[in-house]
């Protein structure tokens, strides 16, 4: 069971922004980041999951990591981005672990998902007992 990861998809002001980016970035697509994750070998398979107003929307496969000239570390990552079901998730620095239970389900082709709601305003619904 690969482990995954998650990390905030800064700059991007929607799932357009994010999908933008893949489309327009070159391949291989990669984040840079300073030190390689202690478990990355088991992430390797895994997925990295984007975080975009305090939700998991979509998520990349892991393919590598590979050390640069300078010594910080890519994130190699699959050119596809896969949607899937909204999940809260608190904002954070850098990335964090996740697990394979916890990772949220891949959205079906055809499948809709406009009804779901954005991660903050279920936070709060959530907070005040209502869903």
């Amino acid at each position: 069971m690969p482990l995954h990861m998650t990390k905030i998809a800064f700059g991007a002001k929607s799932y357009e922004d994010l999908a933008s980016w893949y489309e327009n970035s070159p391949n291989p697509k990669r984040l840079t980041t300073k030190y390689r994750p202690k478990r990355y070998e088991e992430m390797i398979g895994g997925s990295l999951y984007w975080i975009l107003n305090h939700s998991l929307v979509a998520r990349s496969e892991i393919l590598s990591f590979t050390e640069t000239e300078e010594g910080r570390w890519h994130i190699n990552l699959e050119p596809v981005l896969v949607r899937v079901h909204q999940q809260r998730k608190r904002a954070h620095q850098g990335w964090r672990y996740l697990a394979e239970d916890k990772a949220p389900l891949d959205v079906a082709e055809g499948e809709d998902i406009g009804d779901a709601l954005p991660g903050k305003l279920a936070g709060k619904l959530e907070r005040l007992g209502l869903i």
